[in-house]
């Protein structure tokens, strides 16, 4: 089965490294016009430059914003919309790993995660969904962790703010499946990226990049990291027309790593 996205336009926020990068290249070889939304310029040129090689009449763009901020959001789409005309695809993918004892959480640190993970996702949903509507086609996935279903010890305030955003994916799916807006998440489970080589890099330890993804993969009931690619290729089924019938979902993509369903 082909899947296709022509015709289509994506906006992906966090899309500059790892899965949102992924999702995009996959999404614009799919034949979709793509905006990428992060805060590092440096790496939203490379994504660009990733686009228009993927797919060379693509309208592609690249917005260095800090989807935290409601006035940065609201002017990142409404570039995107001048871009396109119409945001088609929403995926809402913008977060960081931040996971500490409970007691050392800060009222800052609450407020700020929320802002980036949560709110950035209510607030985009809210910019475009009426347009979905009176189009009846839409698709917003929303990238979650396995903390969401089933958080562990000292996770907050990151599991907490991915539980809101699992509550938040299922309130609207229901809201507006009959108007042709199709809401679902995905959950990351260990999946290598650039997170993850970062706290490599912070080990300063003797063994490679290599060796420190197989050792992380090892504990997985599928024997190994994932890789984003994986990720991208549901992402891609799920903003297509093939997921006609698919809303309201919250899927892992984890290897069998998050002990629910």
């Amino acid at each position: 089965m082909e899947l296709r996205l022509d015709g289509r336009s994506a906006l992906i926020t966090g899309g500059s490294k790892g899965l949102g990068r992924a999702m995009a290249e996959t999404f614009a070889s799919a034949g979709a016009n793509v905006s990428v939304i992060a805060r590092d310029k440096f790496a939203l040129d490379q994504t660009l430059s990733a686009l228009r090689t993927a797919n060379p009449s693509g309208n592609h763009v690249a917005i260095s914003a800090d989807v935290s901020q409601a006035n940065a959001i609201a002017e990142a789409y409404e570039e995107s919309k001048q871009t396109f005309g119409v945001v088609d695809i929403l995926v809402n993918n913008a977060g960081t790993s931040n996971a500490k004892p409970f007691l050392d959480v800060t009222e800052d640190d609450w407020m700020s995660d929320f802002d980036l993970k949560f709110f950035s996702a209510a607030r985009l949903c809210r910019l475009c969904i009426p347009d979905m509507q009176e189009r009846q086609w839409g698709r917003i996935i929303n990238t979650l962790n396995s903390a969401a279903k089933a958080p562990g010890a000292k996770t907050c305030p990151t599991s907490v703010a991915r539980a809101a955003g699992m509550a938040l994916t299922k309130a609207l799916a229901t809201e507006f499946a009959s108007d042709g807006v199709l809401i679902n998440a995905l959950n990351t489970g260990l999946i290598v990226s650039e997170q993850w080589r970062t706290r490599w890099s912070n080990l300063q330890g003797d063994e490679s990049f290599e060796q420190f993804v197989k050792q992380m993969g090892s504990g997985i009931p599928a024997g190994r990291m994932g890789d984003p690619q994986e990720f991208a290729n549901l992402a891609l089924f799920l903003a297509s027309d093939a997921a006609s019938y698919i809303t309201g979902t919250s899927i892992n993509i984890d290897g069998g790593l998050t002990p629910v369903v």
